[in-house]
């Protein structure tokens, strides 16, 4: 069953709401189904205009730029993981289950709250696994920090390490490793799907599984 999600969004990402208007949910909507098909490289406000039938005016009075577009559209995936982490994980009391169960929806192994009336979360997933280093391996990556752009990044990444913590109250690291668990889950899953002689799924199938199964065997050697 569909259903909408809302979330803030940093508002220096954006010079008008998209959330406010349905020309608005369009772009986001459209931008994410044409970076899918062409890669952030490829993508420009001008395909975007003619895909949503409009004019590249329009798109800029909502986006100053694509970096903007993109890191918004990172920042509301985000915000998706921590609320459906936090819903799933709510009636659980067992704190390793809970950590399990928070490596199946990072890598999209749990995929029972993949539909939302918002936007497509299965291709959605697949731009976080390729595009979303772009949104910060950047030279101004430390100007763009400060107006608090990666919140939603850094709030889901605390979530993690809290469950951490409930696992092994004594573990150094659990920031880090939170962070090294979401960007393996992505980067592990590229180089199984295509580059799979940098990974060790001999099978070259079943990516998902095969980063879920790393990620658990990564935990249980650190901190259970």
């Amino acid at each position: 069953m569909d259903f909408q999600l809302k979330f803030n969004v940093n508002e220096k990402l954006y010079l008008k709401n998209p959330e406010s208007s349905e020309v608005g949910k369009t772009i986001v909507k459209q931008a994410i189904e044409l970076i899918f098909e062409t890669g952030f490289e490829h993508f420009t406000f001008k395909k975007l205009a003619i895909k949503i039938n409009s004019t590249e005016a329009t798109i800029y009075r909502y986006f100053s730029s694509k970096y903007k577009l993109l890191t918004y559209i990172l920042n509301w995936y985000w915000s998706y993981i921590e609320f459906i982490s936090e819903l799933k994980t709510k009636e659980i009391k067992n704190s390793l289950e809970k950590l399990d169960k928070i490596l199946e929806i990072i890598t999209h192994y749990d995929n029972s709250c993949d539909e939302v009336e918002d936007y497509n979360i299965k291709k959605l997933h697949a731009i976080v696994i390729s595009e979303s280093s772009k949104s910060y391996l950047v030279k101004e990556v430390d100007l763009i920090c400060k107006e608090m752009v990666f919140e939603p990044l850094e709030s889901l990444c605390k979530f993690i390490a809290v469950i951490i913590k409930e696992v092994r109250e004594d573990f150094p690291y659990p920031f880090s490793l939170a962070s090294t668990l979401l960007e393996t889950a992505h980067d592990q899953h590229f180089f199984s799907e295509h580059l799979p002689n940098l990974t060790d799924n001999n099978q070259h199938e079943n990516h998902t599984k095969y980063v879920l199964d790393y990620l658990k065997y990564i935990t249980s050697n650190f901190i259970k």
